[in-house]
Formats: C-alpha cells, structure tokens, sequence
C-alpha cells in the first residue's frame, strides 16, 4: 500500500510541478503524461480527500477535457465524500466544477448547502469568498445577506494586502446583481490600499466589476488613473500593454492617449484576436480617429474572423459599426456570420445581442430564418431583451422595402409574440426586486406604447413589496420613464422616512429624484426631505463629487438649500476635487456634470444671496449662447405673430431675450403701469427667418437691459412643451417651475403657456388664440 501511495503522491507532485512552470513537459501526449494519467485514473480510490480534489485541480488546469472519463471519475468520487470534505477542500473543489460550467448542478447545489450550514465555521477569507463567487447562481435572498453579513467581518480581520479577497467579494456582489454599498465601500478601500502595486490586468478587471454594479469612487478612479500611467513605461508587450490600453485611454489626457495609440500601432501586428478586439472596443469608447491604428487592427480581427464566438463578432460589428469605420466589404462579411451564428443559436441572451447588432447594419430583405429563430426564443426573454428585439424589428420594417406596400406577416407575428410575451410576464410576476431587474435599462417606444401601462399595474399591486433595499431603484424608473404615480410614489416616501437609517447615504439622491423632477409632495413631504438631509449630511466628505452636485441640485429644484451641503460644494478645496475627477469620468457625464454645477450655481446665487457664493459660470454659459444658430418652432413662430398683433406692433415684442444668469426667455415684453404695451427703443437681437432659424445680434448675448419706466413691469412668455410635463399627466415638472421661480427673482411677469392649452380645441383659431395670450399677459397682478 505504501509504495502505491508513494506512486499517487508523485504523480500529484508531478502535476503541481506541471502548473508551476517546471521542466517538464506539459503536452498531454507525452509518454510520461499518459502513464501518470492512467496511474490517477487506476489509483482513485486510495487517495486521501485533499489528494483527489487536488488532483481533479490539477488536471483540469492542464486542460483535460471535462467528459474525460479521469475528470468524471474524479468528480464522480468526489460527491461520495463531499459531506466530509475540510472547507479548504470543498472551496477548490467548487473551483473545479465551475471550470466544468457545473454552477447549477444539483452538486453544487449541494455545496451551496453545506456552505449554508457551515458558514459560521468559515474563518478564512480566501475560502468564503471562493465559495461565495462559486455558489453565487444559486443562493438565496437569505443566505445572501448571510454571506454578506460573514464576508463583512471577515474582511474586518484578513490580512489587508490580500486584494483578491475583496476583489471576488466584488465579483460575487456583481454575479447576484447586488450593490451592498456598505460591503463595496470596505472592499474599495482594501483594493485602494494595494492599488501601488496591482498590475494593468487586476486593474481592469476591478474596473469592469465596479462598472458592472454602477460603483462610481473618486479616489479609486484617480488612483487609478496614477498607477496606470506609472505602467506605461514597463507595458511593452502585446498582454500587458493590451490590458493598460483598455482600462488607460478612456480616461487619459490627449496626450497620453496619443502615445498610447502610437505604441498600439506598433504592436498591433503581436496582437492575438482577442487582443484586437479589445483594442477595437477601447478605441470606440475613445472615439479614437486614428485611422491607420483602426486599420491596422482590423487588419488582425479579419485574420482571426474564424476563432470569435458569436457574441464577439456582435462586439467586433458594433465597435466598427459605430466608428463608421468605411469597408461595406468587411460589413457584408460580418452580416452573413452574424446570420449562420443567430440562426444556429439557442441561448436568447445570444440571439438577443445577434439581432440587435444585425439591425445596424443595411440590408434589403431580412432572412427568414432569422425571424424564426428570434421568434422561437422570445418566450425565453426578459423585459429588457423583449424591448431590444422590437427595436430590431422596428429598424427592419422600416428599411424593408416591401413593408411600404403591404404588411409582411412575418414582422407582425413577431411584434405580436413579443406583445403577448410581454403582457404575460408582467401579468405573472410576483416578486417586485424581478421585475425592477427586468426594467433597469428598458426604454423607448414599444415599451411606452405596449407595456407602460400594465408596468404599472403591476407595480401598484407589488407595492406592498417596496422595501428600503429596492426604494432607490424603484425611484429611479419612475424618474426615468417620466411617469407621475402617488400611490407608488407614496409609498416609497413612507418607506423612506420609516427605514431612512438603513438606506445608505449615497442612495438618497436617487430616493429623492422623482419627487424632485416630477415635482410631487407627499402628504410627508416636509418630513421626508428632512430626514433624507439629516441622512447624508454626517457623510458629505465620503460622496464622490459630481454625485454630491447631483444631489444638490435636485434639493435645488425642490427648493432646499442645507447650507452645509452649499458651503460644501462651492469651497476651493471640493471644486479642486471635482476638477480632478472631471478629468477622468465619461464625456457625457462630465458635460452633465459640468452643467448641473453651473445650474446649482445659478440658483443658489438667486435664491440664497445670503450665503454670498458667486456667480463664476459667465465664461462658462457665454460660448453655449453663443453656440451656432438655433431652430424655434412652428408653434413658437405663430406665438411670435400673435403677440406681434395682441401687442400692438412686433417692436413690442423681443425673442430669445438672455438675462441675467443666461436664462433665454422665448418672448419678452414691456407693461407700463397701465398695462399698455412699450416698444423697444431697439429691435429684437434675435430675429426669426421664414424657415424658423434664429439670428443673434452683435449685443444679445450682452443681457441689455432696458431702464424701465416707474410702475411697468417686464413679462416673460414662455412655450412649454411636453418636456415640461409628466408623460401621463399635465402636472408641470420641478425645473419649469424652478425657472419660473427664478425669472420672478429676475423681476419678471412670467406666463407660461403649456402645449395641451395652446393646441386643445378650445383654442383652434386665431381670434381664439389672441384672446388667450391677452388674457394670460394684461391680467392685474395680484398683490
């Protein structure tokens, strides 16, 4: 017995030496391989626990074949003892059937439940953690938050230069779509402490983690930013230089991005397929015009067209596609993959991605066995998929030719399933946190117009469901589909205010959105924003800074100013703060960020003079006003006409007026005390052409204003057009009525007319629509 042990153990230690890059040969077809092989496979039985988990590892990290009858005798031999496995075991061994794409077989359901039983026993980070990414799929709400509340406190004593420890705390967080912010915040700070030494690729990785769970942190990404850029000196080859590109130039200065791009152009021919790829994708998010570059690369991912998976020819065509990168040869290829890979497909996250990328690109007629293919799985679909293939569908009815002339059955079939598929899964939801994960990023007009209103049935009769754990996304659809609902929007502020000690600060700009935006008081409504302020205000300095103006200016348009959050953001050492992290988020939301700042600022300065913040946004707004020529509408010119003739004269009537603060009001005029009508001493400084576009003057970006007579008044009329509005009702939203506010501030009249009064039927002609303006501008003001 002990000279076959002595056999097991050497074969166990030949293949560790294999995996560690010793001298042995590492082809599976050597002499020695094989007779280790047959040894192991011989030999099973005799092996203590640790050995054969370490074994089955082993082999599997060589790349053996998971029906290789070793691995399923391995495994086989494995489930008999796996109730006494040590943990240390039992987490490698969930490893391995992870590699065999095992996650949810009953065998690892039952590890999931050994893990459930065990867990207060499991005192080593690296273990839990292990386990936790391997039985993520399978967990339920209540061992989750168990895993959680154990991963917490282990992080608490772990050596805290192990960085993987929190890394796959993260990865497990980001498998059961979970955002315990309390739990990322710790394992951000972990990873920040050993950001000095992480490499390109470990960065990556985190960074795609945190993007996954929309984890924004501002020290992180600028620390981030620092180490990348130390790396670019020692990333010279074709692995390493791939991984800093990706994660470096999406946040890199000009400069450095140049650089960047010059050594990728060297390189590219070194790249491997998947190399490229991800070269071309960093590349889009760059809007990268280096043209010799993106050949170059193309060059390589046409070499390797043979080796992408289906969802990476998806990736590789898109990239392209939104590049406008010009080769209708290389998209005609890329069309017929696409096609043979969707029409063979079974997986709907797969055909999904396949049919949205194929409704980019031209094509004449649409095979049909693409829509049969994509009509077989969309019962398998959810919310968000269902919404993505009618927006396919939407594009290949219009740009099919055929279409024009009669109604081809096989796209109204296909709208018809996705319709009923749609409805049904609503109808037969029953857990509210499902259906919120179905919704997160759906939008456009198929949803608004086929599924809108039963989201919202279901919704009210889940309300009982809304929770402090789901307040934030909840809040956030509502925001985003424009959609005003008391009984929802009730609910979550009694929620709000019953469990706001438990809602972490940073989700109170998101409790708070639709309230703000859409301009709803809550019977609580004093109440709830009182205890939201009291929430975050402790943790101001933790907020990373473009989410704290976030924050700020929707108190703003709700008209709340906490002095504290003001004097916060408008110091020298926060704007500092937010510069830098400007430099390194998205374009898109720098420029928002930007423009919510200067909004803030507007209003700050004209609704609290008493806590004397300046106004430093001139240089900012001056170019936007003075950006190019604008178009007004048709509405807007027959308004101007109107008031041309209700007011006696169109040199009583100024357009596209700028104030002070860079407001532009639609229509301006001048009311003396007896509310008669003043001409301008000068003509408008914008001027309407036949065709609807505006013309500035030399002076109106100069905010002229005239000296007003004693006693007369200055009257801003203002068109409001849906945007203004609810989508499902004609309740005016936060920012008309905050501009309003502010143009009262200013010394204006305001008169508001909203676009469902200006084109109802009580207002269908000219003598009807004058009679409105006179009505809405001579009216006495009350006093």
């Amino acid at each position: 017995m002990s000279a076959v042990m002595f056999r097991v153990r050497f074969v166990n230690s030949f293949l560790r030496r294999l995996l560690n890059g010793g001298p042995v040969n590492r082809d599976q077809s050597h002499p020695q391989f094989l007779t280790l092989r047959v040894l192991a496979e011989n030999k099973i039985a005799l092996m203590d626990d640790l050995m054969l988990v370490d074994m089955l590892y082993s082999f599997l990290r060589l790349n053996v074949d998971q029906h290789d009858s070793l691995v399923q005798q391995l495994v086989s031999e494995a489930w008999l003892r796996i109730d006494r496995f040590p943990l240390a075991s039992l987490s490698k061994f969930s490893i391995c059937l992870s590699d065999q794409h095992l996650q949810h077989s009953p065998l690892m359901g039952h590890i999931t439940s050994i893990v459930d039983q065990r867990l207060s026993s499991i005192d080593d980070a690296r273990i839990l953690t292990t386990l936790m990414i391997s039985v993520s799929s399978l967990v339920s709400p209540r061992l989750r938050d168990a895993l959680i509340s154990r991963a917490d406190d282990l992080l608490e004593t772990m050596d805290p230069s192990n960085y993987n420890n929190p890394r796959r705390v993260v990865q497990f967080l980001r498998n059961i779509k979970h955002s315990s912010r309390p739990l990322l915040e710790k394992c951000n700070g972990i990873i920040l402490s050993n950001l000095p030494r992480l490499d390109a690729e470990n960065i990556g990785i985190i960074m795609g983690l945190y993007q996954s769970l929309q984890f924004n942190n501002c020290d992180f990404r600028l620390a981030v930013k620092q180490r990348l850029t130390e790396l670019i000196d020692s990333s010279t080859d074709p692995f390493s230089f791939t991984k800093l590109f990706v994660a470096l130039a999406p946040m890199a200065s000009q400069e450095i991005k140049d650089g960047l791009e010059n050594t990728a152009l060297l390189l590219a021919d070194e790249l491997s397929a998947f190399q490229a790829l991800a070269v071309a994708e960093a590349l889009e998010e760059t809007q990268s015009r280096n043209l010799s570059l993106l050949n170059k690369i193309t060059s390589v991912i046409q070499r390797n067209l043979h080796v992408y998976k289906p969802v990476e020819v998806a990736r590789i065509t898109q990239a392209l596609f939104l590049m406008q990168y010009q080769n209708p040869g290389l998209f005609t290829k890329l069309r017929k993959i696409l096609v043979n890979f969707l029409q063979r497909s079974v997986y709907p996250y797969e055909v999904t991605m396949l049919t949205r990328v194929l409704s980019m690109l031209p094509s004449p007629r649409l095979d049909e066995g693409v829509i049969a293919r994509v009509d077989s799985v969309v019962a398998q679909c959810n919310l968000n998929d269902l919404n993505t293939i009618s927006h396919a569908v939407a594009k290949w009815m219009r740009n099919d030719q055929s279409y024009r002339h009669n109604t081809p059955s096989k796209y109204v079939r296909l709208l018809q399933n996705l319709n009923r598929c749609g409805h049904e899964r609503l109808q037969t939801a029953d857990r509210l946190d499902f259906v919120l994960e179905d919704l997160k990023y759906i939008s456009g007009e198929w949803f608004e117009e086929m599924l809108l209103e039963e989201t919202m049935v279901t919704l009210k009769r889940l309300r009982d469901q809304i929770n402090w754990t789901n307040v934030p996304e909840l809040s956030l659809f509502l925001t985003r589909i424009n959609y005003l609902c008391p009984p929802l929007m009730d609910r979550i502020a009694s929620v709000a205010i019953k469990d706001i000690d438990k809602i972490h600060h940073s989700a109170i700009y998101a409790t708070l959105l639709p309230f703000s935006v859409m301009n709803y008081d809550p019977v609580q409504a004093d109440e709830l924003y009182d205890v939201c302020i009291q929430r975050f205000i402790p943790h101001i300095s933790s907020f990373d800074p473009h989410l704290l103006v976030f924050l700020a200016y929707t108190l703003s348009v709700a008209d709340h100013f906490p002095e504290e959050l003001v004097r916060e953001i408008f110091s020298i050492d926060f704007l500092g703060k937010l510069d830098a992290q400007l430099e390194t988020l998205p374009d898109t939301l720098n420029m928002r960020t930007r423009l919510r700042l200067m909004e803030l600022n507007r209003a700050v300065c004209l609704e609290c003079p008493e806590f004397q913040v300046p106004w430093f946004h001139e240089r900012y707004c001056q170019p936007l006003q003075k950006k190019g020529n604008g178009t007004v509408s048709p509405v807007q010119q027959q308004i101007h006409r109107m008031l041309g003739e209700v007011l006696g004269g169109i040199d009583c009537v100024r357009v596209a007026v700028g104030t002070p603060y860079f407001y532009s009001v639609d229509f301006e005029c001048t009311l003396d005390k007896q509310l008669q009508p003043l001409p301008y001493s000068q003509p408008s400084t914008l001027q309407i052409s036949d065709r609807g576009q505006v013309h500035w003057g030399k002076s109106s970006v100069e905010n002229i204003r005239d000296v007003l007579p004693p006693g007369a008044q200055r009257v801003a009329v203002g068109f409001l057009d849906s945007k203004s509005f609810c989508k499902n009702s004609p309740h005016m939203k936060g920012e008309a009525l905050m501009r309003k506010r502010h143009l009262e501030i200013l010394g204006y009249r305001v008169v508001q007319i909203p676009h469902f009064e200006w084109n109802s039927m009580e207002l269908s002609t000219p003598d009807a629509w004058k009679e409105y303006l006179k009505k809405n501008i001579f009216r006495e003001l009350s006093s």
